[in-house]
């Protein structure tokens, strides 16, 4: 294969390249002061870090400030505030040849293109420069540190061209898409949001949404993490793949609650039915075919869990990234739980805002990935102080920013975790109720689940009930 004199020079180090286009800024510097008319296709597009050449950014530098300013230009605008900074030898040359390097207005527009391109190329290389650097100053603790740093670096530079989904949208446009997913939803061909297969649950939210992010909150015990695996596993039960950030429990306890969850199918069917005590000890020949047709079912699900403790929001973010390449399909993230994801380094904010910060960052990768979110997190002691002991939204640990950013919050509550003898007593053990506190898409109130704490199982009993 053959290269050219510029390549080779590249690759023995001679020159070292920078992808540019002169020519291109020359044709949208002089269609711009010529046509003034036509900035506002530039102005939304393009910074001054787009132009490579100093004069240019300079040129284009006053451009911006004379629009800014008076909201419009003119070529002697341009000179008097260029021949006032005295920065540019022969302005008047200069801005003449510029104007003259264009031959119809039509090459705005693809210059600009090649301007976004050339820039994108140029952040890329940065970035490359900086992984360079950072490995050869040894700046991170560990390797993980570097990647998750890398990426960042990377996914940076490689979003910095404009993406049309940043331009505004034509009503009739939006639309349409409003009502082809309404004639989905008519002909029963899919739901609004993610269905996590709970009946009264998808009712009251209309599913899961994507880019959203679900704040699921209960004290200890009370059952948070096993919904949220619940949810996990009959998401994936329609070949919806699913990532679990567990920062407290390891992958085999995880794995061991799966298994549990769906023995609870065999329950009460005699010599088949394993219990957890069963599970932990040793089984009849019945029960452990019993549960190796229970791994069965769940090997083949697309499940993929991150079991290490101390992860930081930017790990998280690489670790999810890198799971969204290798399967554009992942269609849910949980992380159990907020309290255990590490704070960034060297932070001087205080802790409820550090908090804040993370939740931010989690509902913008949410967006990012274009996925539903769950974020498992605690609640604070108030609660346990009160006569009425279902939470609140001041109950969230850390609160304010939380409820500020979370698109959903859902609360646990069961009786019996406070009151067992009267629990028992009037038959309601282990009901718990799913208190929706905040929906900003769909109404507030309460569900009833069932918790069966032996099989870390939810399972529905009765219908929704209005709060």
């Amino acid at each position: 294969m053959s290269i050219t004199a510029k390549q080779l020079d590249v690759r023995e180090g001679k020159v070292p390249f920078v992808p540019m286009d002169l020519g291109a800024e020359r044709r949208v510097l002089g269609i711009l002061i010529k046509y003034p008319d036509k900035i506002d296709l530039a102005v939304d597009k393009l910074q001054v870090n787009h132009f490579y050449d100093r004069i240019h950014r300079m040129i284009y530098q006053a451009i911006l400030e004379l629009y800014h300013s008076r909201g419009r230009i003119s070529y002697t605008q341009v000179y008097s505030k260029l021949r006032k900074e005295q920065q540019i030898d022969t302005l008047e040359e200069v801005l003449v040849a510029i104007t003259e390097s264009f031959a119809s207005q039509a090459e705005l527009q693809p210059s600009i293109e090649v301007l976004l391109e050339k820039n994108a190329k140029r952040q890329i290389l940065q970035a490359a420069h900086q992984i360079e650097q950072m490995i050869l100053l040894e700046t991170e603790d560990n390797i993980e540190g570097y990647q998750a740093k890398a990426q960042e670096l990377v996914f940076a530079a490689t979003n910095t061209v404009a993406s049309p989904d940043d331009d505004a949208k034509d009503l009739l446009e939006i639309l349409n898409k409003c009502y082809v997913n309404l004639l989905q939803r008519r002909e029963g061909n899919s739901t609004y949001g993610l269905s996590v297969r709970y009946p009264s649950i998808d009712a009251f939210t209309t599913g899961f949404k994507n880019k959203d992010l679900i704040i699921l909150a209960a004290r200890p015990s009370m059952g948070k993490t096993a919904l949220a695996l619940n949810f996990a596993v009959n998401v994936a039960k329609r070949d919806i793949p699913v990532l679990i950030f567990s920062l407290e429990m390891d992958d085999e306890q995880i794995g061991d609650r799966l298994v549990l969850s769906e023995l609870f199918r065999f329950k009460g069917q005699g010599p088949q039915e394993v219990t957890s005590f069963d599970y932990s000890t040793k089984m009849t020949d019945v029960q452990f075919a019993t549960t190796q047709s229970v791994f069965n079912d769940l090997y083949k699900l697309p499940i993929q869990v991150v079991d290490k403790r101390g992860m930081t929001v930017a790990e998280i973010r690489a670790k999810a990234r890198k799971a969204k390449a290798e399967s554009p399909a992942l269609g849910l993230i949980i992380i159990d739980y907020l309290q255990l994801i590490k704070p960034p380094p060297e932070s001087r904010k205080n802790w409820s805002l550090i908090v804040g910060d993370m939740v931010r960052e989690l509902r913008d990768l949410a967006g990012e990935l274009d996925l539903p979110l769950i974020l498992i997190s605690q609640l604070n002691r108030g609660v346990e102080s009160r006569d009425d002991k279902r939470p609140m939204m001041s109950d969230l640990r850390d609160s304010g920013n939380i409820e500020e950013f979370a698109d959903v919050i859902m609360f646990l509550y069961r009786e019996d975790y406070y009151y067992p003898e009267q629990a028992k007593e009037k038959g309601v053990e282990g009901e718990t109720e799913i208190i929706f506190a905040k929906q900003r898409k769909g109404p507030t109130g309460k569900i009833r689940l069932k918790y069966l704490k032996e099989y870390t199982r939810f399972i529905e009993e009765s219908p929704r009930e209005p709060k």
